[in-house]
């Protein structure tokens, strides 16, 4: 009896082994989960395009928001360059402008120690109300950028708002900054700090046990005993277990303005003063083409107004936060890594050169930190493909390939009129590696996508990340700030001196700095 079955376990176990070891041999689900290529298979050739088959362009867009938020969502699929180091993604934009003088040194030393993990975000629009944050960054986001949000609630515009065109691969919204408010969003954004702060607790308490041989005491040998078998056998299991999640990417809150607004802004000034401590970066959102009046703030003096009016109180937000600092506190419990986040402001993709010419002197006037080029156009370009007269012909912004080319000459054109002075984050179109690297090139020092997930699925983030490493091996780079701006010789080669010169001056500090260390060390104490 007991022969028998002691035959049936082994049989039953041996069958389990062979079947796990033939799914783990043909999938990698086993041991890579989420990351694996099968799981990343199914999720963009299989279920996206059933959803996109069943599902109404926003219903889908819902759906999506709720599988990530449910951490469902395929995780990003390390690729062998970055894990290797042979290249790596991660950038810091603020301390590539050893010349921006946009700051004070003070404001601009927080903002030097701030490390993009990765160059590719994903762009507002996607998680309006801050709800599927950790989701989107176990993707291999190296930014979340959320919103726009309101100061107060509103619906949006009525549906249908969302139109897909597929054979453009692009979209066509009139969402209108549908948004819970700044109130629901500030509380979305606490819990999921908190939820940081508690896993990365739980993984820090997992210390390592003492090896056998250095226990004293023979009354807690067996304890000790079992506790070392157990870490062993865990540190097989690792062996097998799915990679480890992707650095943490860093949180931008895009804001808005209500429709109903009479004081545009009062309502970025709101925005700022309650969510900046929360936000790594903000950006201000004037060129969303479904809120009326809304692009009219990009005019010369409406928007000098407005970006000062911005600045003051971003600044005002951070001296508030310093001043909570207590001895026992390095920095507020409510705030981010840094005081002062960067303020960037989102243009139009519709601007004229003369328009253009106007935005860029009084973002370098006001001493504003950043750009974000660009929003979604109202133009139909004559390539698209999808003519029906119901789609193309709705109001609204236009999104996708079509966007791409115009979003990269508008990033050459702001990076030429700010002389590279002005980091910028580029948008638009961007479905491909080799998309990222276009746009890094004409001057974009982050690149966001959005757009083309609808088509290429979640998966799509780990092949940018992958395709974008090969390229920079093909080209001889192996830092993201190598490729900012090549396009522009002149502008390039002057930065790349003045970032040499600082280096040049920060060894020397660091150099006097450790020989006056040693004098004091080497000075006898006077009894």
């Amino acid at each position: 009896m007991l022969r028998q079955a002691r035959r049936t376990v082994v049989k039953v176990v041996g069958a389990g082994v062979v079947c796990l070891g033939a799914v783990e041999v043909t999938t990698q689900l086993v041991s890579e989960g989420r990351s694996s290529r099968f799981y990343h298979y199914v999720s963009d050739e299989v279920v996206l395009p059933l959803v996109r088959h069943v599902l109404d362009p926003e219903q889908a867009h819902a759906l999506a928001l709720e599988v990530t938020r449910r951490n469902w969502a395929p995780r990003f699929r390390p690729n062998p360059l970055e894990y290797h180091s042979q290249v790596d993604l991660s950038i810091s934009p603020w301390n590539m402008n050893a010349n921006n003088n946009n700051n004070t040194n003070k404001n601009k030393k927080k903002k030097d120690k701030m490390v993009f993990p990765s160059c590719v975000g994903l762009a507002a629009g996607f998680d309006k109300d801050g709800v599927a944050m950790g989701g989107l960054m176990d993707m291999g986001f190296g930014f979340v950028e959320i919103g726009s949000i309101t100061p107060q609630p509103q619906p949006g515009h009525p549906k249908p708002r969302l139109w897909r065109l597929s054979d453009d691969l692009a979209i066509l919204n009139r969402y209108g900054f549908n948004s819970s408010g700044i109130a629901t969003v500030q509380q979305n954004i606490l819990d999921y700090y908190n939820s940081e702060t508690e896993s990365s607790r739980n993984n820090t308490n997992n210390k390592p046990l003492l090896p056998l041989f250095h226990v004293r005491d023979i009354h807690s040998y067996w304890t000790v005993a079992t506790a070392w078998i157990q870490q062993r056998l865990v540190s097989v299991l690792t062996y097998y277990s799915p990679p480890p999640p992707p650095r943490r990417g860093l949180l931008g809150i895009n804001l808005g303005k209500n429709k109903t607004s009479t004081d545009e802004i009062a309502d970025y000034q709101e925005g700022i003063r309650q969510l900046g401590p929360l936000a790594d970066y903000i950006v201000i959102n004037i060129s969303s083409p479904n809120t009326p009046g809304l692009v009219g703030l990009q005019k010369r003096d409406p928007l000098r107004r407005l970006l000062k009016a911005a600045i003051e109180t971003r600044n005002e937000v951070c001296s508030a936060a310093a001043e909570k600092v207590t001895e026992h506190e390095k920095e507020p419990t409510n705030s981010r890594r840094h005081y002062c986040p960067p303020l960037l402001v989102k243009i139009s993709p519709d601007l004229t050169e003369e328009e253009m010419v106007d935005i860029a002197e009084a973002v370098m006037d006001c001493g504003v930190d950043g750009m974000v080029v660009c929003n979604t156009t109202q133009a139909r370009p004559d390539s698209l493909v999808d003519t029906s007269e119901y789609e193309t012909g709705q109001e609204g912004g236009l999104s996708g390939v079509p966007l791409r080319e115009r979003s990269t000459e508008c990033i050459r054109t702001m990076y030429r009129l700010t002389g590279g002075k002005v980091p910028i984050i580029g948008v638009g179109g961007v479905a491909s590696g080799h998309d990222v690297y276009e746009k890094l090139r004409a001057g974009a020092s982050l690149v966001q996508l959005y757009s083309l997930l609808v088509y290429k699925g979640p998966g799509l983030v780990s092949r940018v990340r992958d395709e974008l490493a090969q390229l920079m091996v093909q080209n001889g780079h192996r830092h993201i700030q190598d490729i900012v701006g090549l396009d522009h010789d002149e502008i390039y080669w002057t930065k790349r001196q003045a970032e040499a010169q600082q280096a040049l001056l920060l060894s020397s500090h660091s150099q006097q700095q450790q020989a006056e260390e040693e004098r004091q060390n080497e000075t006898p104490e006077i009894a």
